[in-house]
This record gives C-alpha cells, sequence and structure tokens, in this order.
C-alpha cells in the first residue's frame, strides 16, 4: 500500500497553483501583497525549488535534474529577484517538481515514514523523517499559496483556491 491515499488532495492544489499562475503576465507575476514581500513569481519559484531541495537533497529521491533546479543544493533562481521568472517557467517547475511528489506518493509506504535523514543546518545535526518532510512541504506550500492569495487578491486578481474540487 502506498500513501497516496493519505495525500490525496496533493494533485489537486498543485493543479489550482497552476492554473492560478499560468494566465499571469509579467506585470501581474510581479505584485506583491506588501512592498517589503517578494513578488508572486517569487514565491511560486521557491514553492518548486523547496521541493527539491527537501525530496532529492536531503532525502536523496531522484528527480532534480528533471527540474530547473538540477543541484537543489544551491540558491535557486526564486532567490534572485532581479531575474523575474515568466509564467511558463513557473508552470514548468511546478509541474517538473510536483512529478517528484507524485512519484514518491506511489512508491512509498506507510513504514517508510518513520525513517529518518540527517540533515546539516549551520552547524547543527537534524534528523528529518519522511513524514515530517511531507509535513513540512505541505504546510510551507499552503503558507506561501495564501501569501499568493493575498498579493493577487489586494490587486483585484483571483485567489488560489486551492480547495476547489472540480
Amino acid at each position: 500500500m502506498s500513501i497516496r491515499l493519505f495525500y490525496d488532495r496533493w494533485p489537486q492544489y498543485n493543479t489550482r497553483l497552476v492554473e492560478t499562475i499560468r494566465p499571469l503576465d509579467e506585470d501581474q507575476l510581479a505584485l506583491r501583497a506588501q512592498p517589503e514581500h517578494w513578488p508572486v513569481w517569487a514565491m511560486v519559484g521557491h514553492v518548486a525549488a523547496t521541493r527539491v531541495y527537501w525530496l532529492c537533497a536531503v532525502l536523496g529521491e531522484p528527480g532534480a535534474d528533471s527540474t530547473p533546479f538540477a543541484d537543489p543544493s544551491l540558491d535557486g533562481w526564486e532567490d534572485d529577484l532581479e531575474h523575474p521568472r515568466s509564467a511558463a517557467e513557473l508552470v514548468g517547475a511546478l509541474e517538473s517538481t510536483y512529478a517528484i511528489i507524485d512519484g514518491i506518493l506511489d512508491r512509498w509506504t506507510p513504514e517508510m515514514l518513520e525513517t529518518g535523514f540527517e540533515r546539516w543546518y549551520a552547524d547543527q545535526r537534524q534528523v528529518h523523517t519522511r513524514t515530517s518532510v511531507l509535513q513540512r512541504l505541505l504546510t510551507h506550500e499552503a503558507y506561501h499559496d495564501g501569501e499568493i492569495a493575498l498579493a493577487l487578491g489586494a490587486h483585484h486578481l483571483d485567489p488560489v483556491y486551492i480547495w476547489r474540487a472540480d
């Protein structure tokens, strides 16, 4: 038995974010909820890059080379605010990084979720389980989906609504 049943709405959440981002133009992707916040495009890129960092760099899952973040240990292009990304680039990043998630939902079993993985952050050793990483990614994505919704809504654009199930 795979873990897909436990995360059965994640494909829908990714699809809703992709549907929201795909039609946005350069000016819309540059919108911010507040001047000190990241633009929409950077938050979307950050969501995609974070998937690769945690799943590939920390947990050792394959697939980074099929994403824009082939070396997940480096800062991603979302951190370079001088080089905005297009909707096509962002959609490609979301779809290619979600493919990694989609694969683990089928391959991982409940028995695998408590396996620990070592991560060094600065000089501190941390141990993360697969389940803690999945929870981290889901809550991280929900947090940034909310920020994206605020940024778009503040400018009278349709926000991300991940729970719509059509």
